[in-house]
């Protein structure tokens, strides 16, 4: 195994928003909180354990305990429920979709990076206690995001009918998709490992919150992961005043909007606040509540409440109500003594988007962490780059540049296009000076035949490269056909390949190598060679 790490602007694959973050640019500081780092986390410690009270610690571990009823689970990950209850006890936190079989290879990035930094945390500060947490989304109802995943290049899907939150859906209809599964694995040790964990999750279990349950367990219970699942009506108890604020005052919207009005200066918005950002959520429906002539509506139904009837309802079936993307990471903070978010671009873009409306409600914001992103390069593909002479970082370029500049670099061209330019430009800037002391008809007649020469020069550059592009035809070809291995589609195979590609060519060492390599605050982009 070989590590390498390489700035995340390297890759191309990340946004501005991101790189600045990172780079903690002034333009960007004021939509966040403490940064990720060991000072950092010293202030956000005290920022948090002078905020969340014992009580909501017992509730929080007690509904765990619930959850985690009809689950075998590690002595590691009970003692972390356990010392929820404690003063001293914080989690590091992710979230995710209940993909079908954890769907992109990042859902493994994203666990794994929460597990690493709070080992790395218990090191830096032996005297309090990190938890690793997964909260699984399983209140979302965007059931064609989470209905398949991609194995071998072929697309793995469960066809049934959608409505309703998508962690109460029955697993019925699963049999079918584990055979077409199962068909694409073989036989061998890890083939066999594969299929029962998927047969046990989906085919043993009643709901796809349960089953994504047990197979993130499985495969994470070793290193204490304690994984969330926030429709639950004792940990909704505890947001209630959060959602009586948002019916009545609607402060999420005021908030957020009155951020993007600066945020959206520099940076690409995410997201865009409703008025109220909250779902009515049924067995088979999940909708928007919506105030409209002074009633309380639920959209595409029958459903309303006045005033006094929806904040009855509230009291009575805390459940029932839903934060949408707006709201859910507020629920998240109210319910965790949480440290700090791990997550992707997109998602760090639109927490920066709720930096004050956690100041106005009075929730400390949380620690924002891009998490790991990982390239996996088998020895055979880092041979094949060693022979072309590609470097870990020109894998990233876009294909046409990486072709043109191989193809050159192996040519032996020697015309410097870009000398060209520079004594083209020296010329005519002379040409520029006699012009401006005659007519301006001249000038004119000076600028035109410039872009001319320039265009020329730029249309000789691509046909020279065409026309060596189609010399080097085996060259290119390798190299085509090489990069598309690693970034299938051209996009990072992270976002593209499920973990069990990899899982059925190396088994548990495949987990135990990312562990071993994923340094959540060092705030890089990691090239796993196996």
């Amino acid at each position: 195994m070989k590590v390498t790490q390489i700035p995340f602007q390297k890759t191309g694959f990340f946004s501005k928003t991101m790189l600045d973050y990172l780079e903690q640019k002034e333009s960007i500081q004021t939509f966040y909180n403490n940064f990720p780092n060991i000072s950092g986390f010293q202030n956000q410690i005290e920022e948090k354990q002078k905020s969340f009270d014992v009580e909501s610690r017992f509730i929080l571990a007690d509904a765990l305990k619930n959850q985690y009823k009809s689950i075998e689970i590690s002595d590691k990950t009970s003692e972390n429920i356990q010392g929820l209850k404690l003063k001293n006890t914080f989690t590091i936190t992710t979230g995710h979709q209940l993909n079908l079989f954890t769907g992109p290879l990042y859902f493994l990035y994203k666990i794994i990076s929460v597990i690493n930094l709070s080992e790395e945390l218990s090191e830096k500060f032996p005297e309090q206690n990190f938890v690793p947490v997964y909260w699984m989304a399983t209140e979302d109802h965007d059931f064609d995001e989470i209905n398949s995943f991609n194995f071998d290049g072929k697309k793995v899907l469960w066809n049934r009918k959608d409505g309703g939150a998508v962690g109460r859906f029955s697993t019925n209809g699963l049999e079918d998709v584990f055979e077409v599964f199962s068909n694409h694995l073989g036989n061998s040790k890890n083939a066999q490992y594969l299929k029962q964990l998927f047969a046990v999750g989906y085919l043993k279990h009643q709901n796809l919150a349960d089953a994504t349950r047990y197979i993130a367990n499985e495969l994470f219970s070793e290193f204490g992961l304690v994984i969330v699942d926030g429709d639950d009506e004792k940990l909704k108890e505890l947001f209630v005043p959060f959602v009586k604020d948002e019916l009545e005052q609607q402060t999420s919207f005021k908030q957020v909007t009155k951020t993007i009005e600066s945020l959206e200066k520099l940076y690409k918005i995410q997201v865009n606040p409703r008025e109220i950002n909250l779902f009515y959520l049924g067995d088979n429906f999940r909708e928007r509540i919506i105030f409209e002539d002074g009633i309380y509506k639920v959209n595409n139904t029958e459903i309303t409440f006045s005033k006094e009837e929806i904040f009855e309802e509230l009291k009575n079936n805390p459940k029932a109500f839903s934060p949408n993307v707006i709201m859910r990471p507020l629920y998240q903070e109210v319910i965790l003594p949480n440290l700090c978010y791990v997550g992707g671009g997109g998602e760090m873009a639109y927490w920066l988007e709720l930096k004050g409306y956690f100041d106005e409600v009075e929730v400390p914001f949380p620690i924002l962490l891009l998490r790991n992103s990982v390239q996996v390069i088998s020895e055979k593909q880092a041979s094949k780059l060693k022979k072309l002479n590609i470097s870990l970082e020109e894998i990233f370029l876009k294909q046409n540049d990486l072709l043109s500049k191989k193809v050159v670099e192996n040519s032996g061209i020697t015309v410097n296009f870009l000398k060209i330019q520079e004594t083209l430009m020296h010329q005519f800037s002379k040409f520029n000076e006699v012009a401006k002391k005659t007519d301006i008809s001249f000038q004119g007649a000076v600028n035109a035949q410039a872009k001319k020469q320039f265009n020329g020069i730029k249309n000789l550059q691509k046909r020279l490269l065409r026309a060596e592009k189609r010399r080097q035809k085996d060259l290119v070809d390798r190299i085509i056909v090489l990069q598309n291995q690693i970034l299938p589609n051209q996009s990072l195979e992270e976002r593209q390949r499920n973990f069990s590609e990899y899982y059925l060519e190396y088994g548990a060492s495949f987990i135990e190598n990312l562990k071993a390599s994923l340094r959540p605050l060092q705030l890089e982009f990691t090239i796993l060679e196996l």
